[in-house]
């Protein structure tokens, strides 16, 4: 190792100075716009001239109180009616001005208005809590103001429209099925006919549940599966069909 100070041969070269670069700096993009906004509206009184407005003058500077608001000044008080005459006291021989004298006696009359009045009933009220407090029972809700209507108790409108539409579509109704039965000649069963159906429906569905319970409990063949299925798809047709039969009153069939 050699230090710089010992002479060697390494000292003798020309050494390069080297320069350190320094980065760019940074410049904004909203550098242009931040300097137009920042310049514009600058020197707007140069062709115009300085706004003319009054300098203050020395004299007037804030006093004190001044801020205050004004109060009027004080006057004695003095009611309107202090200079005018009060009138004097009638005399006993005064007769009124206005009215005249009646005859009535009012002390007869008050005494039999009251005892032919009806008396008054009293206000219907409630207690809501455990102290007795009492609160009027007819803005409450719980009285029944409603049954007092005129209008109380009948039919509104728009159900009496309502009752005739659907009288009037079923009317419709019935002449279409008339128009169709005549068309395809179709007869309608009789209240014997139809039950005389329901009837034989149900004495097939007793014949099959009668077979139905005889049938082996262990179904380990297939001819056994088979009738089982058979059985239960044949007793569920005939349940539909005896509904269907009890449901509807009118049934037509073809000739």
């Amino acid at each position: 190792m050699f230090s710089n100070d010992e002479p060697t041969i390494y000292n003798l070269l020309t050494v390069e100075e080297t320069k350190e670069k320094k980065p760019k700096a940074y410049t904004s993009k909203f550098r242009q716009n931040v300097k137009q906004e920042y310049t514009s509206g600058r020197g707007g009184a140069k062709t115009m001239g300085p706004a003319k407005v009054t300098a203050p003058q020395p004299t007037d500077y804030l006093k004190k109180h001044e801020k205050e608001p004004q109060l009027p000044k004080k006057e004695e008080f003095k009611y309107p009616d202090d200079n005018r005459k009060k009138p004097s006291v009638p005399k006993n021989n005064d007769t009124p001005l206005m009215g005249l004298k009646t005859t009535k006696n009012f002390i007869s009359t008050n005494a039999v208005e009251n005892i032919t009045a009806v008396p008054k009933l009293p206000a219907k009220k409630f207690a809501d809590t455990r102290n007795g407090d009492v609160q009027n029972l007819i803005p409450s809700g719980y009285e029944p103001v409603f049954v007092h209507k005129k209008d109380f108790g009948e039919v509104p409108m728009y159900l009496t429209k309502r009752k005739e539409e659907v009288a009037r579509a079923q009317e419709e109704y019935d002449q279409y099925i008339s128009e169709q039965i005549r068309r395809t000649a179709l007869r309608q069963l009789t209240y014997d006919e139809r039950q005389a159906i329901i009837d034989g429906l149900k004495a097939n569905w007793e014949d099959i549940q009668d077979q139905y319970q005889g049938l082996s409990v262990v179904t380990d063949t297939a001819p056994k599966k088979n009738r089982k299925e058979r059985m239960e798809a044949q007793m569920k047709q005939l349940e539909r069909d005896i509904e269907l039969f009890e449901k509807h009153k009118v049934i037509y069939i073809g000739n």
